[in-house]
């Protein structure tokens, strides 16, 4: 099933059954942020199109905004938790394994910005899945972990809900 596909199932899922909508919006943001799963689900595309359904369909937004922050937060919380106890075997478990410079990459984003790179590193797709693991991995304090981590949950859901849930109704006038 290609991405595309992917996307229309849930997409169609959501629309017609409003009610599954924040239990698939929590799976789909902790799959985005847990750290292996992140790499392989194409779950930031599908919340772009669940935020459009906000908008079209009068879905109500804050639920479904909660779950996207909690699951986001939730997934890179457990990342953590994976890259603090088991630092040493991260870097040779796959996919990480697969892309030797990542862990460095991500290690040198961290060493030069700390929290305010845990911020950042939610924003951009490759970063996303190993920041908090390499936070974890390199014992970065757990409070500051997490205040950046929640901090950017909440942005992170917004930006990605938000356009097409409060921007929908522009779009006729574009068309």
């Amino acid at each position: 099933m290609s991405i595309s596909e992917m996307a229309d199932v849930v997409l169609a899922y959501v629309k017609d059954h409003e009610a599954a909508a924040v239990p698939i919006v929590f799976l789909l943001a902790f799959g985005e942020s847990f750290a292996f799963v992140s790499l392989l689900l194409p779950a930031t595309v599908i919340l772009w199109g669940v935020g459009a359904l906000i908008g079209a369909s009068g879905l109500s937004f804050w639920p479904i905004w909660a779950a996207a922050v909690i699951g986001a937060g939730l997934g890179d919380w457990i990342s953590y938790w994976l890259g603090y106890h088991f630092h040493e075997q991260i870097a040779r478990m796959w996919p990480l394994s697969r892309d030797p410079q990542l862990m460095p990459r991500v290690h040198a984003l961290f060493e030069k910005w700390g929290a305010p790179g845990v911020f950042i590193g939610r924003f951009f797709g490759p970063l996303r899945a190993a920041v908090p693991l390499v936070a974890g991995a390199a014992q970065m304090p757990s409070l500051h972990f997490q205040i950046a981590n929640w901090a950017s949950a909440i942005v992170w859901g917004f930006t990605t809900l938000g356009p097409g849930a409060f921007g929908f109704k522009f779009l006729p006038g574009w068309l």
